[in-house]
């Protein structure tokens, strides 16, 4: 039944976080506040860069911090070695597009670092489309952004398999009716995964292509 995967980006198919972490300090050095661990940044992603700063600094200060982590996001981006694609990430977009599937990225990054990261691993033509929050009606954990993909590429919702690492992502699917695949590689625990109850929960994406054959 399933003719298209839509994936998450960070923690699923991609390690940003150590980009993510030091643009973060960045910030929060220049305005004045302590570092924090990268424990603790990798568990604020998830829900747009705004909301990722306001959780630091306030929401007072959140637009402000925007216009500083933004520029140096995108030089930590192009930094090597600051994105990797996830152990056999490459090789499951491969095995799935040489199957005949679509392929699509839903992403609460914004686009322009979106393609940054696809560009710096050279993964972006394996993509039959690419849509993140700030081009979509509303951001996950709201189902627009898997609606539209879906139109987009003329499938139904039962023909579509959507693939994340975070509670937000099981909630977005399950409003879009949509089945969902949790990976336990990103900021979301297993056991908060597991609480969600989406169609299945792997340990890594590589075991994905037993469920797909």
């Amino acid at each position: 039944m399933i003719k298209l995967v839509i994936f998450d980006l960070d923690g699923t198919l991609v390690n940003a976080y150590p980009a993510v972490a030091q643009s973060v300090n960045y910030t929060l050095h220049s305005l004045g506040f302590a570092a924090r661990s990268h424990t603790e940044i990798k568990q604020s992603v998830g829900s747009g860069d705004r909301k990722l700063m306001a959780h630091f600094v306030g929401e007072k200060l959140a637009d402000k911090a925007l216009a500083i982590y933004r520029p140096h996001h995108v030089k930590a981006l192009g930094m090597k070695g600051a994105v990797k694609l996830l152990p056999g990430a490459l090789g499951i977009l491969k095995f799935l597009k040489g199957k005949g599937y679509k392929l699509a990225i839903a992403s609460n990054r914004p686009t322009k670092y979106t393609r940054i990261i696809l560009d710096v691993l050279g993964v972006r033509q394996l993509f039959d489309m690419v849509l993140c929050a700030d081009k979509a009606q509303r951001p996950k954990p709201y189902p627009d952004i898997l609606w539209a993909i879906a139109r987009r590429l003329n499938c139904a919702k039962k023909e579509v398999l959507y693939v994340g690492d975070m509670t937000i992502d099981v909630r977005c699917a399950q409003r879009a009716g949509v089945r969902m695949v949790a990976v336990s590689t990103g900021s979301s625990s297993k056991k908060e995964l597991k609480d969600l109850k989406p169609w299945r929960i792997i340990s890594r994406i590589t075991l994905l292509k037993s469920l797909m054959s």
